[in-house]
């Protein structure tokens, strides 16, 4: 079975990006990402509606990093430790060797492949020192900017799940792409 340790956090760089740990001085980002309904029309879950709740989700985000549950990364660029997204494994199968990639990034900030350069070293991340086989990301069908984003990176489509989530009173489909560890 894998063993997966977060401590001490690791900080990741790219070329443009700095993936740092989320803590309680990104509330206002971490607000302004979960309660945009842009930014989260893709993903099913209720809006955040104030700080408390935003110190919340850091918090639950700190809480799954202390336990290795789960990593997030807040994705900042290089000169400027602003968080303009998030990044991270959520739903780590251990006995599976397999993890659920996720992301997000302030709309200002789409269409620069920022997005592409943060999955390419969260997924290297995963397969080099997590030591994972499989990373899946799990998107709305509609999603076709995080499905290039994703076929980019290697991932491929596994999976078209029909009426597969309960969320608002209806059920939606959900598409599962994956990538394989070939090392």
């Amino acid at each position: 079975m894998l063993t997966i340790n977060f401590s001490p956090f690791p900080n990741l760089e790219t070329e443009r990006l700095l993936l740092r740990r989320v803590d309680a001085t990104d509330i206002k980002e971490i607000l302004a990402l979960r309660s945009n309904p842009e930014t989260m029309k893709y993903i099913p879950r209720p809006l955040l509606q104030s700080d408390e709740e935003a110190l919340e989700h850091i918090a639950m985000i700190d809480t799954k990093i202390r336990a290795n549950e789960g990593i997030n990364w807040a994705i900042t660029l290089k000169n400027n430790p602003k968080l303009i997204g998030i990044i991270g494994h959520y739903r780590i199968k251990p006995e599976n060797y397999r993890a659920e990639l996720g992301y997000m990034l302030l709309p200002e900030y789409h269409g620069k492949g920022i997005v592409s350069e943060a999955v390419e070293k969260a997924v290297n991340y995963g397969f080099q020192v997590m030591k994972l086989h499989s990373i899946e990301a799990i998107i709305d069908p509609e999603n076709n900017a995080s499905a290039k984003v994703l076929e980019k990176n290697g991932f491929v489509k596994e999976a078209h799940l029909k009426e597969y989530e309960f969320f608002e009173g209806r059920f939606l489909d959900t598409v599962i792409y994956s990538i394989l560890n070939k090392d």
